[in-house]
């Protein structure tokens, strides 16, 4: 069986699976997508190129799957997902969005959060292996040999942190894929744009341009900006810029469209609790898919069983007309602003539920807004020159319109051109098409797009100070990779005064900085909560073994960093002795 370049899209909705053969005589064969064996019903199994993102937990003596390659523990697939609106509370849904939840311990047992009697919970990171082992079973029935002997690249959204990087590839090797490298999903999605039209991509840009990639998916919003450059007389592109993380997408518009529903249903005298709601979210979710597609009806009804009620028992019944969904989806999400619009922060509550960190304001146009305001260009104003849609929630030509109108207006504000449409791949499985043309490109079969850090990272430093009764001692932060930092390229840190604490297990404190554009390697500050813009990663618990010097002494040691072509930001330090120590930091995707 030849070795095959495969791109995995584990997708807040939906999960997709797409590869290429590389042949041994150098002509490599298209990129396809792979059906995907799953439940569909109670008895039905059926094959499908898209996976939902969903886990049914097994409860009691379990009631998993038989699929073509055995028994699962869980269902994962078509069936689960229409069992978010009977069982929700069996059901794991948009678990790709708690891997990135800061406030949680994402390895702990927390999904679904209102779990029925009798399931036991799992964490993000076991359901994502669940999916990943799903795929796994789906390759090998489908192949014949070991996924994770293939060339794996798995996609992950530009905003995703350090951590949920780490955890996705944890995932993913405990499913027994142990060598998988990431992508950022709308460098993905512009691969697959760059696959679909082959050399003639080159003819569709020049020099100069600036790409904007709209990344709108089930959970999250991405935006990324792409330049092409001329190297050696040739085309090339570089990733310069990515927006902060927002966990705002389709799930937002489901939410906003069930409280719709309830409304109506309670304006019934219907009283609408727990469970019912999750139900009607999955409801909500069919109607939006349903009113916002090419000839969709007027309404969508919308059916949902009475609390406590029998299979065929009572059931609660009213409607999504078209008009509402295209006014919440469009005007509620994405609303005409100005080009200096930024995103509202609301004043929360003191107290709240345990759920997902999202973006407190739900106009995406204004945080695209504040994105291009930020990464404005050498001339001084912020208008990429063509602009590529990716996600689902695009399916609908409404929000993409909007888009377009919302640019065309801030492009005429700015005195330049409208920036014009890169036709783009199918919106459900570019993402998982492209990562399979990124990981041909890195076996050097393609162009790729070149990477760079698109934060800076910098590591906290204690200062030797006198205790001080109820103070920490006052921290400092370097800089180990400033913004920009390429692939493949190391940097000595310019200090004498640091050293490494050895022999006992301590934490090493990261952040980064999306704004701090101008630290060099070396650049050294004190860093005061809340007075500059540093976000803390989560930190690195690390072991420095030593032969030579006794435990907790402060080693003097000279530093390096380098940013590895898989990912990875690693921190070296070799003492005087020639004792060496080292930390590894995934910081972004594989570009």
């Amino acid at each position: 069986m030849a070795r095959a370049f495969v791109g995995i899209d584990l997708g807040t909705t939906h999960t997709a699976l797409a590869f290429g053969a590389a042949e041994a005589e150098g002509v490599d064969a298209a990129i396809a997508s792979l059906p995907i064996p799953q439940r569909v019903a109670r008895e039905l199994v059926e094959a499908r190129v898209l996976l939902p993102s969903a886990v049914r937990l097994a409860a009691g003596g379990g009631d998993g799957d038989v699929l073509p390659w055995g028994p699962s523990e869980h269902s994962v697939g078509e069936f689960a997902k229409h069992e978010l609106v009977v069982a929700p509370g069996r059901v794991v849904a948009s678990s790709k969005s708690w891997l990135v939840h800061r406030s949680v311990d994402r390895r702990s047992a927390l999904l679904p959060t209102s779990a029925e009697e009798g399931v036991a919970k799992v964490s993000p990171v076991a359901a994502a292996r669940a999916i990943f082992e799903h795929l796994a079973g789906a390759w090998r029935a489908s192949r014949g040999d070991d996924l994770g002997s293939q060339d794996v690249v798995v996609t992950v959204p530009a905003s995703f942190d350090a951590v949920a990087r780490e955890l996705t590839v944890e995932a993913a090797r405990e499913a027994g894929l142990p060598n998988v490298t990431l992508l950022e999903e709308p460098q993905a999605a512009f691969y697959a744009w760059m696959d679909r039209l082959g050399d003639k991509w080159r003819k569709e840009l020049q020099v100069g341009d600036r790409v904007l990639v709209v990344d709108v998916g089930g959970g999250t919003t991405d935006f990324s900006l792409l330049r092409v450059a001329e190297d050696s007389g040739n085309l090339a592109l570089e990733r310069v810029a990515v927006g902060e993380h927002l966990l705002l997408g389709g799930d937002n518009v489901d939410l906003a469209l069930a409280q719709i529903a309830r409304g109506k249903l309670e304006a019934q005298g219907k009283s609408i609790e727990g469970a019912q709601l999750a139900a009607l979210v999955a409801l909500a979710r069919a109607a939006k898919e349903g009113l916002l597609s090419e000839g969709a009806p007027e309404a969508f009804p919308i059916a949902l069983a009475a609390r406590g009620a029998k299979l065929m028992g009572g059931t609660l019944r009213t409607e999504l007309t078209r008009d509402e969904v295209h006014g919440l989806a469009v005007d509620g999400f994405f609303p005409l602003v100005d080009a200096g619009a930024k995103p509202v922060q609301r004043v929360r509550s003191g107290l709240a539920q345990l759920g997902l960190p999202y973006a407190s304001d739900s106009a995406i146009s204004r945080h695209l807004a504040a994105f291009l305001a930020a990464h404005a260009s050498e001339g001084g104003h912020p208008m990429p020159t063509a602009v590529l849609f990716n996600g689902g929630v695009f399916k609908a030509a409404a929000l993409r319109t909007r888009v377009l109108e919302q640019l065309a207006r801030w492009a005429a504000e700015a005195g330049v051109a409208t920036p014009r449409v890169l036709p783009g791949e199918d919106l459900d499985l570019a993402v998982s098409r492209g990562a399979a043309a990124f990981a041909r490109a890195r076996a050097g079969r393609g162009v790729r797009i070149r990477g760079a850090t698109a934060m800076s990272y910098y590591v906290g430093i204690e200062d030797a100070a006198p205790a001080v009764p109820g103070m920490d001692p006052p921290l400092h932060a370097l800089c180990i990779a400033p913004q920009g930092m390429e692939e493949s390229s190391r940097a000595a840190l310019p200090t004498d005064s640091i050293g490494v604490v050895v022999g006992e297990t301590v934490q090493l404190r990261f952040f980064v900085s999306s704004s701090r554009k101008s630290d060099r390697v070396g650049a050294l500050f004190e860093h005061r909560e809340g007075r500059d813009e540093l976000v803390e990663l989560a930190p690195i618990r690390v072991h420095f073994a030593s032969s030579q010097f006794p435990a907790g002494e402060v080693v003097a040691a000279r530093f390096e960093t380098e940013v590895t072509d898989q990912g990875m930001l690693v921190l070296r330090a070799r003492t005087a002795t020639g004792e060496a120590f080292q930390v590894d930091l995934a910081v972004r995707d594989a570009s």
